[in-house]
């Protein structure tokens, strides 16, 4: 071959390679690009919370500062974190927490073994009661809030931990998910334990819930993140700041005569860490799950 020619077939192998590491400059660009769309808003929270001057962090808001500190402080912190006085944050956290884990916890049971009566219970109807909770899924909540209202102020329920736990705890879209995950398990486990002598919640409790980890996993972030930020349910069913959680908390940093960003960024970066916390706790769980029922799908 001449040196002509094999000068042309090194340029056809070059420009596939030169073009293909191109676009995977782009790329790399383009997603870096939007990890920081998504990121800025909550590198801001937290540098806007190292500041000890609200009017500072107004001023700062729409420019490049925003995203820098020069003097950090925990001062805002301090001022939000007593468990008393007026800046009460540190109680309306634990109330958080107490409502979190509480309503997480009941609904994993409650939900898990609706789930696996409709999957594996052995009482006609269960395709009708299944549909029957499909459909209570799509209704709004919104709709329903203002007679729940009525029925736990008549129960006498108001302004306690209970009114924010027990409507809540059972959810036809976790049973959903758990009822799709026991139905894709093999039946011959539940017969397996019915020959050994297990009994149906004994199958349910010793066999079936311990293979459940992902859908687990799943429903208890999902039912936390929509625990931890519930705001208008609370303001409905709560007078005083007895039982009332951090989310409700906030607000009252959002005055007619004054705006405290300071304090109120300090709050939101608190209010972040629990939930932040149980998601990094379940998150092997919690991606395998949406891989599996994608790769399903």
């Amino acid at each position: 071959m001449s040196d002509i020619a094999l000068s042309i077939a090194q340029a056809r192998t070059t420009r596939p390679r030169s073009a293909a590491t191109v676009l995977r400059i782009i790329q790399t660009i383009c997603i870096f690009i939007i990890a920081l769309v998504i990121v800025s808003p909550l590198l801001l929270l937290v540098v806007a919370s190292l500041k000890d001057d609200r009017f500072q962090i107004l001023a700062d808001m729409g420019s490049f500062r925003a995203f820098w500190v020069s003097n950090p402080t925990l001062s805002n912190y301090a001022e939000v974190g007593h468990l008393s006085g007026e800046l009460a944050f540190g109680r309306y956290l634990i109330n958080s927490l107490i409502i979190l884990v509480t309503t997480v916890c009941s609904g994993l049971i409650v939900n898990s073994m609706a789930a696996f009566v409709l999957a594996w219970g052995s009482f006609k109807g269960r395709a009708v009661i299944l549909s029957i909770v499909i459909a209570l899924y799509v209704i709004p909540q919104e709709s329903i809030i203002m007679p729940l209202v009525i029925m736990v102020s008549r129960a006498g329920m108001s302004d306690t931990f209970a009114v924010q736990i027990v409507p809540w705890v059972a959810s036809p879209l976790y049973i959903f998910l758990f009822y799709q995950f026991f139905a894709q398990l093999p039946k011959e486990l539940l017969e397996a334990a019915e020959i050994d002598g297990a009994s149906f919640f004994r199958a349910y409790r010793s066999i079936f819930l311990p293979l459940s980890l992902p859908a687990l996993a799943t429903v208890s972030i999902l039912m936390g993140i929509e625990t931890w930020n519930q705001y208008l349910w609370p303001i409905l069913v709560t007078q005083t700041d007895y039982a009332r959680p951090i989310a409700v908390a906030i607000a009252t940093f959002f005055g007619q005569d004054s705006i405290y960003w300071d304090r109120a960024m300090a709050a939101s970066v608190l209010m972040m860490i629990p939930i932040l916390g149980l998601y990094l706790a379940f998150q092997r769980w919690f991606v395998s799950s949406f891989i599996g029922s994608a790769v399903k799908g």
